[in-house]
């Protein structure tokens, strides 16, 4: 989850790294009443991009199958398809797989460091508000609970799009701010979500992408 730490301490940044991270993000788009920094696709390797690909999986229609490896997030569709994310995930020592249903939903989330996150970075503050710009968690959030449990784990945004396609979180599935409104849409409370390391070794298929479809 810890996405956007860097941001937060945005003094201690320097100006190259803050100009490196300003190319990432190209114009501003509206949402809800909040304005935002849209991602500029065009710096974005292409296999992270949102797309349709052929996708062969035992799981039934409208469940979400993270690859953790290959730092894919699919949201299965019929005929064999599914909609492609691009993700990050966590970082070694936050990993984490298994089922899990997406059991709330949030917009323009606020977002409250728990207690452990803030014993290793005592100079995070209490909470961020929803729609600030320093947010991490971006303009959603799906949180994932077990057993009727909150596993404190989310699908959310992010202010680092350049961690897409990287371990680089505390765990918590980070996507595109525009990633995850799309999937914040598509998935109703219930969605089962499944976390693996190696799907895509397993399922046959699941990231061969020919004539893959954007999606718009």
């Amino acid at each position: 989850m810890l996405g956007g730490l860097a941001l937060l301490g945005t003094g201690a940044v320097s100006k190259p790294a803050a100009a490196a991270a300003a190319s990432y993000f190209d114009g501003a788009a509206v949402d809800n009443g909040v304005t935002f920094r849209s991602t500029d696709f065009a710096k974005i390797d292409r296999r992270w991009h949102r797309q349709v690909v052929k996708y062969f999986s035992s799981e039934p229609i409208g469940t979400v199958v993270v690859d953790t490896r290959h730092h894919f997030l699919y949201l299965i569709m019929e005929n064999k398809t599914a909609i492609r994310y691009g993700v990050g995930v966590g970082r070694e020592g936050f990993k984490w797989f298994g089922r899990a249903t997406i059991d709330a939903k949030s917009l323009w989330p606020r977002w409250t460091p728990p207690p452990e996150m803030r014993k290793r970075h005592p100079e995070l503050p209490e909470f961020v508000a929803g729609g600030s710009p320093k947010n991490p968690l971006g303009p959603r959030a799906m949180y994932l609970h077990r057993d009727g449990v909150d596993t404190g784990y989310r699908f959310h945004g992010t202010l680092e799009p350049w961690s897409i396609g990287k371990d680089a979180s505390s765990g918590c599935i980070r996507m595109f701010n525009e990633d995850a409104i799309d999937l914040y849409q598509r998935c109703p409370i219930g969605t089962a979500v499944q976390v693996l390391p190696h799907i895509a070794d397993q399922a046959e298929g699941a990231t061969q992408v020919s004539e893959t479809t954007p999606v718009e």
